[in-house]
């Protein structure tokens, strides 16, 4: 039985999450074996750019290109005042904020092609931007905010007042029961006294503005506050430096009896990791659309080499090898961007619950981004992995290579690391059965109520289970697809057999599948892979059905990328029952325990010891002084 602690932490994850499902979901529907084509096709190409935005696209690429040098940017690792100037002039802190608080009031379509172009260009600006809108004070404000609260604070942000978002501590990541952050009211109800550290909170050293996250003491109740970076005992203690984003403006932040007023509560006392989690499903939508710009970027560095470069009488990108990889980084560009842009497009559509979809998005684009960051610096050689200005000081163009893959590889863990996003929608993959036969397998519920319960889960599964083995996913259903009908039958088919599945690792498992980290998470990789086939496909058969001049070529992307999403599905679905995972278990837990330490020997070594590694908490300012000033 899990411990206590354990048990608080999963009643806190619990009860912050949105358990309602009041609109359809592409993706529950997936992990429930129904196939809801009808809400993604036809696939939302738009109808072209309204005058506005274009203009500011284009504004916007030409200050890119004349005053942002992202190799200087990288170099120094600081962003120029006349940078921030200039967004801040042509209103990029205020792109999502709506035109009556003095934002740009562009839609989430049109915030996520500045966000593509911006990902093909430079990490540091895109982080910026993005933790500033999509996590910062602006998306919760507009979703959870007063009218006064919009009124004071979004024009300040759309003006070029940076905010940012404060809830990881140093022992504190994705598990918010331990929380140490405290917000105490004070007697009179006027205000809360803030105290804590929030760490690695991204553009805190430049930040005007936060949105802190904080426990009351007496109740628990994690809450989320504005809270103004000039406010007496708020300090930066720390900047943190990092393997890419050199950049960014990220640090350690301290809380030292700081007057919150009443009035800068965000929404209700007691929901502030709800509206985190609800701000997080738009705002995750960044990165997908960041990493399709890059990873487009990256193919047209690889292809212009592949042609440049000759080895053995020809160019390389004509050999078998490079050619394959070039395939492949193609087809995975159309799939990322598809997937980028169906399920922006769904957010501003409205109608659905794009949580899962938001989160497929965010694991699906920012795996395979990096994979095709890989690849180009493979493809590149000893000039993908020399910096630009290397290359440029012997006479050769500067190609930033290397600096994309450092600022790349954080992507994997911003706003929700890879295994999180994993576990966030295994257990949503779980609902419906949790809501149905939940009580079989809580480990606290008593026999009486496990005995109450059998005939109302006997008779929903006496229906539910024989309706996945039924429907028709075989010629000539989804005709109308033409050459890429075939993957759309598939993904029918693997739909209602991911569902068996979920269902037979619950009757296997029973209350032990939480902890069957490698089971939840290959299904959660099934539908990620059956989101991206049914994406890649319908946006390739809409473009045909308009007569787009990329067609033909997005139906041979599509057909690639989706013949390479089936593939890896059929070994996901062998790997859920045949594979690996007792023994990598057991040997883990020897590792762990310290039975193979005779491996590391011959090694230099570490030098500390666990304990020694354990995170602590940092001394604030002000402590360091004084104990400074006792020691003499």
């Amino acid at each position: 039985m899990p411990g206590m602690e354990e048990q608080r932490s999963r009643r806190v994850a619990e009860a912050s999450r949105q358990a309602e499902w009041d609109r359809p979901s592409f993706m529950r529907e997936l992990f429930l074996g129904r196939f809801r084509l009808d809400l993604v096709d036809p696939f939302p190409l738009g109808q072209g750019d309204r005058r506005e935005f274009a203009g500011f696209l284009e504004k916007l690429r030409s200050f890119l290109a004349a005053k942002v040098d992202p190799d200087v940017i990288d170099t120094e690792g600081e962003y120029p005042r006349e940078v921030l100037a200039g967004l801040a002039r042509l209103g990029a802190f205020g792109m999502k904020i709506p035109r009556e608080y003095g934002g740009l009031g562009f839609s989430q379509v049109e915030y996520n092609r500045v966000m593509e172009l911006l990902g093909s260009y430079d990490g540091n600006i895109t982080a910026l931007l993005s933790a500033h809108q999509s996590i910062g004070v602006p998306q919760p404000l507009k979703l959870f905010g007063t009218e006064a609260q919009k009124k004071k604070y979004l024009p300040r942000c759309a003006r070029g007042a940076v905010s940012a978002f404060a809830l990881t501590e140093t022992s504190v990541g994705s598990d918010p029961a331990r929380l140490t952050t405290t917000a105490e009211p004070t007697p009179d109800g006027r205000f809360y006294v803030l105290n804590g550290e929030k760490l690695w909170t991204t553009n805190g050293t430049i930040a005007e503005l936060f949105v802190v996250m904080a426990r009351n003491p007496e109740s628990d109740a994690i809450s989320a506050f504005i809270v103004e970076a000039d406010w007496p005992g708020v300090s930066v203690e720390h900047r943190c430096r990092f393997m890419g984003l050199k950049a960014l403006a990220n640090g350690q932040i301290s809380f030292h009896d700081v007057r919150v007023p009443r009035e800068n509560l965000i929404g209700e006392e007691g929901k502030g990791l709800k509206i985190a989690l609800v701000t997080l499903n738009t705002g995750r939508l960044t990165l997908p659309a960041a990493t399709a710009g890059t990873a487009k970027q990256c193919l047209e560095i690889a292809r212009k080499w592949a042609l440049a470069r000759v080895q053995w009488g020809q160019p390389v990108g004509r050999h078998e090898a490079i050619t394959h990889k070039l395939a492949d980084m193609a087809a995975t560009a159309f799939a990322m961007e598809s997937v980028s842009d169906l399920v922006s497009a769904m957010a501003d559509r409205g109608g659905v619950d794009i949580r899962l979809e938001a989160a497929a998005a965010k694991e699906w684009n920012t795996t395979r981004g990096w994979e095709v960051v890989d690849d180009t610096v493979q493809i590149r050689g000893g000039r993908g992995y020399e910096t630009e200005s290397s290359l440029a000081g012997r006479g050769e163009v500067g190609v930033g290579v290397e600096r994309m893959m450092r600022d790349s590889r954080i992507n994997r863990i911003f706003e929700g690391s890879s295994e999180i996003m994993h576990l966030f929608m295994a257990r949503e993959a779980v609902d419906r059965h949790l809501q149905m036969a939940g009580v079989l397998v809580d480990p606290t519920a008593r026999p009486g109520a496990r005995l109450a319960a059998l005939p109302r889960i006997a008779a929903f599964y006496a229906w539910w289970y024989p309706t996945r083995w039924l429907g028709w996913g075989r010629w000539p259903r989804y005709g109308r697809y033409g050459r890429l009908a075939p993957y759309l039958r598939f993904v029918d088919r693997a739909g209602r057999k991911l569902a068996r599945e979920v269902f037979h690792g619950m009757v296997v498992y029973r209350g032990g599948l939480q902890r069957k980290q490698a089971f939840l998470f290959r299904a959660v990789d099934i539908a990620d892979e059956l989101l991206v086939i049914t994406a890649a496909a319908a946006r390739a058969h809409q473009l045909s059905r308009v007569g787009d001049p990329a067609a033909a070529g997005a139906m041979e992307l599509a057909a690639l990328a989706c013949r390479n999403s089936r593939r890896t599905v059929r070994r996901l679905f062998r790997e859920l029952w045949h594979n690996d995972d007792v023994l990598k278990y057991r040997v883990g837990r020897q590792v762990l325990d310290g039975e193979h330490a005779w491996l590391e020997a011959r090694i230099f070594g570490l030098g500390h010891t666990a304990e020694e590694l354990r995170p602590v908490p940092a001394v604030p300012r002000r402590e360091r002084r004084e104990r400074e000033r006792r020691a003499g």
